[in-house]
């Protein structure tokens, strides 16, 4: 029970660990999918925003090179005088050029010496020389198509934002360098563009040179910013130079991105978007967070029941220990009530049965006493061992410390062979029917035993009808035992029936006068009876019941006032495979000792000399010892001059079944036999192979089993006679 209760609470905290443990696995379980999923949809976000921002970037840059191309075919041919002359209206069509196109702050041509000879700012344009700036002297030694530079800071006279420079060469005819056209973009253009499509947290947009400097960011820089071409961002775009994904922390800020790039079709630049991690984590956590509006109450709940459950678990097994200690303590003022009575009787049986044999003996000394008369009271001291002895198996058995020799038998099988000592027994006024199966119903059990209950059910339901009336014996299989008033804790055993196979009913039905319901939880206690003083010791139903326990079975009773009682006896059923053969008659020869010599350990001195000068009568000879440790070390020293060990059980130190398993353990080949009126541990653990005389024995019952014992050994070492 307590176990059960243990292995109750020890769930209830697994559940609650459990109701912890499950949500957060399944947590984050559902968190690193839902991570999975958010990133894979920021990528997805990331390329369309980056398709937009290379179509802009691309449109752009061609639109300005063909407004380039379009003004070198227009002065192509004239010289700088020619065009000075012609600047007012070359001023005017650079200027509706600017206007026409917003990425542009102004459009310049120069001469070979990086003197502005047209410019859409000013007409005329002021005398200075440009040949410093990169848009310039990048076409002085070589044509290179179309240059485009990195953002530069207006000269004075001229002010206004920053711009970078998109360049073509001017030749001559016969190719040498005389000029240069070009185009002031804005990068701020492209960062308002940028500004209008990356409008989510954590945007960003960057253009920039193959060489790693940057001409537009957003968000905006204050400073110049060039990426080292060896560095984390050059590695990865020389790895894939085209186009790429990857997420690193930007030199500008160190803030990590997730950054798309894309190389914009011929020319030198790159085009990049992305979105700060932070962000993607802060779109994944406001989905998870969806999620835990609803999962952390609900798992909080389910957590706070369990934790409700276990603490009232545990309450009511604090009130169920209380009230165990209560019966335990009901149980024990039975007890002691139930030991009186036991003690009261126990003295009442052995006095008249001690008074028969102290007479006997009385009588046995007088001389002159006949041999018929001598016989007689010979024959009263033994009945009266007798009924002694069966007084204390009833005793043991109530108590279950009886130690029974179970075996394999048919119940249906041994109560007809009891059919014809019932009927005498049962008186010729009481009729008797037997209703047995068909099927064989195998226990196992003390077979003595079960005789013995069976009489004690029979004689206690022939008492009932006061000699005159019906009894019917009836054997069948049962799954498990009724929970009845008798039978407590009886479907506890139901459940534990020897590996399911159920068990084998023994009903005892009469028509008697029944029990009153007051009287049905005693009926059990030893020494209680309704019967006359001299009809009956109280002991045959807790026979009944010690027997029963002690066999792993339950007996019940039901019972109704002028309509007689049913007693059924519940015993563990066996599969038939467990029936033994049936053996040949024993055919041991004589009890005649023949020399033999048997090791006698036994601790009462007087028992011990009883025993020997029987067995030194019948032949045997005899060595006495009075401890096990002595006995060893006889069998140590020479075993070969033993036939056969005769040791009781109970002594001081070492047992007697310590004795034998040290003569096993030690291989010392010599048979053991056991004797014992009671042993707690043979109650326990049984006899384990060795033979057994119970206690009181006679001398010739004694002998058989010493001799046979010992036959074996000789026979087994080849000095059979």
């Amino acid at each position: 029970m307590q176990r059960a209760q243990r292995n109750s609470l020890r769930l209830l905290q697994w559940m609650m660990a459990a109701s912890l443990a499950l949500p957060v696995a399944l947590f984050a379980i559902a968190a690193t999918i839902s991570y999975t999923s958010t990133r894979d949809i920021a990528d997805r976000e990331i390329e369309r925003t980056l398709d937009v921002a290379h179509e802009h970037a691309l449109k752009v840059f061609e639109t300005i090179d063909r407004s380039l191309a379009e003004l070198n075919e227009v002065v192509r041919g004239l010289s700088d005088d020619t065009i000075r002359a012609r600047e007012p209206a070359l001023h005017r069509r650079l200027k509706r050029l600017t206007d026409s196109l917003p990425q542009l702050k102004s459009a310049w041509i120069f001469d070979a010496d990086g003197k502005a000879l047209v410019n859409s700012l000013v007409s005329p344009p002021p005398e200075l020389s440009f040949a410093d700036r990169d848009y310039f002297y990048a076409h002085v030694d070589q044509a290179i198509g179309t240059f485009i530079g990195i953002a530069l800071t207006p000269r004075p006279p001229y002010q206004g934002a920053r711009f970078f420079g998109m360049s073509r060469r001017r030749d001559s005819d016969d190719g040498r360098f005389i000029g240069v056209i070009q185009a002031s973009v804005l990068p701020e253009y492209f960062e308002s563009f940028y500004a209008r499509i990356g409008s989510d947290p954590g945007s960003f947009f960057a253009m920039g040179r193959t060489d790693g400097a940057m001409l537009t960011h957003f968000p905006r820089l204050d400073r110049d910013l060039r990426l080292d071409p060896t560095g984390p961002v050059g590695r990865q775009i020389a790895a894939r130079p085209e186009h790429g994904l990857i997420t690193i922390a930007w030199p500008s800020d160190g803030i990590e991105r997730r950054i798309g790039y894309r190389r914009v079709a011929e020319y030198p630049i790159y085009v990049s978007a992305g979105l700060e991690t932070s962000a993607i984590r802060a779109r994944w956590l406001a989905t998870i967070g969806q999620h835990l509006v609803f999962g952390l109450p609900a798992t909080a709940l389910l957590f706070l029941l369990l934790a409700l459950a276990l603490r009232r678990t545990q309450q009511i097994q604090a009130e169920a220990a209380k009230r165990r200690e209560a019966e335990e303590a009901l149980k024990h003022s039975q007890r002691l009530e139930a030991l009186g009575q036991l003690t009261g009787g126990v003295a009442h049986d052995f006095n008249n049965l001690l008074t028969v044999i102290r007479a006997s003996v009385d009588l046995l000394n007088r001389p002159q006493l006949t041999e018929e008369r001598r016989q007689r009271y010979i024959t009263a001291i033994a009945d009266a061992v007798g009924r002694a002895a069966k007084l204390t198996s009833q005793l043991l058995a109530f108590a279950r410390r009886q130690t029974l020799k179970p075996e394999v038998f048919d119940v249906g099988e041994r109560m007809q062979s009891l059919r014809d000592m019932l009927a005498p027994l049962l008186g010729p006024a009481i009729e008797i029917a037997m209703r047995l199966p068909a099927e064989p119903c195998l226990v196992r059990a003390d077979a003595g035993q079960f005789e013995t209950a069976l009489i004690n059910m029979a004689t206690n339901a022939r008492d009932a009808m006061q000699g005159k009336g019906r009894i019917t014996f009836k054997v069948e299989p049962a799954t498990t035992v009724p929970d009845t008033l008798a039978g407590a804790g009886s479907q506890h055993l139901g459940s534990q029936s020897s590996a399911n196979h159920g068990f084998v009913s023994v009903t005892v039905s009469d028509t008697g006068i029944g029990i009153p319901a007051a009287r049905l939880g005693r009926i059990f206690e030893p020494f209680f009876t309704t019967k006359q003083v001299g009809h009956g010791t109280g002991l045959g139903l807790s026979q009944v019941f010690g027997f029963a326990r002690q066999s792993g079975g339950e007996v019940t009773v039901t019972s109704e006032v002028g309509h007689g009682s049913t007693f059924s006896l519940y015993l563990p059923r066996v599969p038939p495979e467990l029936l033994p053969q049936r053996q040949a008659p024993n055919t041991a020869p004589a009890v005649a000792g023949s020399g033999m010599s048997v090791l006698v350990v036994e601790d009462n001195i007087e028992l011990a000399n009883f025993a020997a000068d029987g067995l030194t009568e019948l032949g045997y000879s005899i060595t006495l010892v009075d401890n096990a440790t002595d006995a060893l070390a006889e069998l140590v020293l020479d075993a070969d001059r033993f036939d056969v060990v005769f040791s009781d059980v109970v002594m001081p130190g070492m047992t007697g079944l310590d004795l034998a398993q040290a003569i096993c353990d030690r291989g010392i080949d010599v048979p053991v036999v056991l004797t014992t009126g009671y042993s707690q541990a043979l109650s326990q653990e049984g006899v384990t192979g060795f033979d057994l005389v119970q206690k009181p024995y006679s001398i010739e019952e004694l002998s058989r089993v010493l001799h046979r014992a010992a036959r074996i050994r000789r026979v087994r070492d080849g000095a059979a006679e």
